[in-house]
């Protein structure tokens, strides 16, 4: 009988020792890796659109990105550029995503632009007036060159350098002065204008001034007046 017992009390045991496995919760799906080449496409679509009113000849080349890059997929990437960035030459286009998962790379890139520019096709010395048989224009990437470059002849012809010039340097707009139409010590003609009236007087000019440049003038009575210069020796104040 104390055998007999013994083997019931195993059988038990063995019964109450069977291993209870906890369920174990799903694994989450893995997110999406974001495809590089959407990132490039969509930097180079935005620089397109952003020269687009270029004149010349518009080349957008979008700078390598780094294919290991792990960020998540973006249903709606958008481009951007810093305010004040060029979208010219060397720059850099930003692509942002706000949704599943916020990030932001940043994307190397250079936008080429060739066209015609205007050279001097001689040594100017500083202050002299430039004619036309002193220009050439040349052709180029004016995307390697400072802003303003000058790439009409018209934009410079009768102005006068503030610098001296070597044969075939590139003119820029804020190193020319436009001929003088106002000069010290000159009477000129005073128009004022408001609502509803217009008055003219004479009165003399206090400093040099081109077209469209501010000058003062002081008037007989002594006043002291700021207007815009115009050709004829005109002075235009606007109340």
């Amino acid at each position: 009988m104390k055998i007999h017992f013994i083997s019931v009390l195993l059988l038990a045991a063995q019964c109450c020792l069977t291993p209870i496995v906890a369920a174990q919760p799903a694994a989450a799906p893995a997110l999406a890796l974001q495809d590089p080449a959407v990132l490039k496409s969509v930097a180079e679509q935005f620089l397109q659109a952003q020269s687009a009113a270029l004149a010349g000849e518009v080349t957008v080349t979008v700078g390598p990105i780094n294919q290991r890059m792990s960020i998540a997929s973006c249903p709606a990437p958008q481009a951007f550029q810093q305010p004040g960035a060029r979208t010219w030459g060397k720059t850099t286009v930003g692509v942002r995503c706000t949704a599943p998962v916020a990030w932001t790379v940043y994307i190397q890139a250079q936008v080429s632009v060739v066209t015609d520019y205007v050279a001097t096709s001689v040594p100017l010395a500083q202050g002299q007036t430039i004619e036309q048989s002193q220009l050439v224009l040349l052709r180029g990437d004016i995307s390697a060159m400072p802003n303003g470059i000058v790439t009409n002849m018209a934009q410079a012809v009768g102005r006068t350098s503030t610098v001296s010039l070597a044969s075939g340097t590139p003119l820029r707009l804020d190193t020319l002065r436009g001929k003088q139409v106002v000069q010290q010590g000159q009477l000129v003609r005073v128009v004022s204008s408001g609502n509803g009236f217009r008055v003219s007087a004479e009165a003399r000019a206090i400093g040099n001034a081109s077209d469209g440049q501010v000058v003062q003038v002081r008037t007989p009575a002594g006043a002291i007046l700021s207007g815009v210069a115009k050709a004829g020796g005109l002075v235009e104040v606007v109340f």
